[in-house]
């Protein structure tokens, strides 16, 4: 009788674990989100945005890869809950903008913080400790070589091993895989992963073929991945025969485009042969996203349908790429104005904690899309890299025009 209570006990107990495991973050979620998107001032937006990211640069929030919200425990017990290729690319954007949040403050604890995060991810000769198996890591390392403060030179060799990951990576049309398994594909996110390392390992260590790599797989994808009449692009397209496949015009597939396209072309010196090419290509994609941006300020997760709610992973992206494209004259206007819309659309999906909300989960396959908007460390560090770049470049230099006059 007693082992039979203790086992019914048990029984209790796990299901009432099991309900508090799927209960704890929708509740969670529900109080986070009281009072919303109350910020006004940019300046204190990029504070608390930033002391955000600053947690969450050694502590990631896991990304869950699964759509599930009932019996969390399940999959979490499965390990079919987070990834790891999944962080990669979630820590490397944290990095990103705390590097540039760094450019602008100067910040001790910022750069404790990320000295920390360094030595969690290197040894003490710069190899990897965790040797990187996909593409995804290639946009951690570029993330890497853009920290200002430390000797990126002592990293080479985790350079290295990234360059020679990505060339056993390159399939039979010599553009790269996203992963082995999938020769015949070429995903548009492989375009953000690959190329700005690339373009950035390439120029700075004198390595032509890597620089042609990244742009091969830039055009590759225009010449087959896009919508022509309207440049947007596909998720997938399929080396054998050139059919796009999943989504035209999936919102974070846009960004992932964006991403490589301007970062490339920002890391390529001026006068290389291939700055105006791409400087082409940033026009045409540049009008095409100023075209799909919605009144709010944001771009939809389908930014081709005003039907499907907006994506903040998406509007934070390209948010990033038309601040940058607004360098090119002939777009500067619209660029800027898509800009401020787009940062006003942010502030208001920001909780009172910072974390910037609404943004797609990871998507499942070619085709199959996330229906959870969450927060996404990956959104945190694009609206940090963008917020503070703007305070530099655009702010600044209107007070000091200001002042002048």
């Amino acid at each position: 009788m007693i082992l039979f209570e203790l086992l019914l006990y048990l029984i209790l107990f796990m299901v009432l674990l099991v309900g508090y495991i799927d209960i704890f973050p929708l509740v969670n979620d529900w109080v986070q989100r009281i009072k919303i998107g109350r910020f006004k001032d940019k300046i204190l937006w990029n504070h608390k945005i930033s002391n955000m990211g600053i947690r969450w640069l050694l502590k990631t929030p896991k990304i869950r890869i699964t759509d599930n919200t009932r019996l969390i425990a399940i999959d979490i017990l499965k390990r079919n809950y987070s990834s790891r290729a999944i962080q990669d690319w979630q820590e490397a954007a944290l990095l990103l903008g705390l590097t540039e949040t760094f450019r602008l403050k100067n910040d001790g604890e910022i750069k404790k913080e990320i000295l920390e995060y360094i030595n969690l991810k290197f040894d003490r000769n710069g190899h990897w400790l965790n040797k990187p198996k996909h593409v995804d890591a290639a946009i951690l390392a570029y993330a890497v070589m853009k920290i200002d403060f430390i000797d990126t030179e002592k990293y080479k060799c985790a350079f290295d091993a990234t360059w020679k990951m990505i060339k056993d990576h390159i399939g039979e049309d010599g553009t790269v895989e996203y992963r082995k398994f999938m020769k015949s594909y070429r995903y548009v996110d492989t375009i953000g992963f690959v190329c700005p390392f690339l373009i950035t390992y390439g120029v700075r260590f004198n390595k032509e073929e890597c620089i042609e790599l990244g742009i091969r797989q830039i055009k590759e994808y225009v010449k087959y991945g896009m919508l022509k009449e309207h440049f947007i692009p596909s998720h997938v397209y399929k080396i054998d025969n050139n059919v796009p496949l999943g989504l035209y015009g999936w919102g974070r597939g846009l960004g992932w485009f964006a991403i490589g396209l301007i970062d490339s072309w920002s890391e390529l010196p001026l006068g290389h042969k291939y700055k105006d090419d791409l400087e082409e290509i940033i026009i045409k994609f540049a009008k095409a996203s100023v075209s799909f941006q919605q009144q709010n300020g944001s771009w939809n997760w389908t930014v081709t349908r005003e039907e499907t709610r907006s994506d903040s992973s998406t509007t934070a992206t390209l948010c990033w790429f038309l601040l940058n494209a607004a360098r090119i004259n002939v777009i500067t206007d619209d660029c800027l104005e898509s800009t401020d819309k787009a940062l006003n659309y942010l502030m208001s999906v920001t909780r009172k904690s910072g974390a910037v909300d609404f943004s797609q989960g990871d998507t499942k396959d070619i085709g199959v899309y996330s229906s959870l908007f969450n927060i996404l460390p990956f959104t945190q560090g694009f609206s940090i890299r963008t917020i503070n770049y703007y305070i530099i470049n655009i702010l600044k230099k209107e007070e000091n025009q200001k002042r002048v006059s």
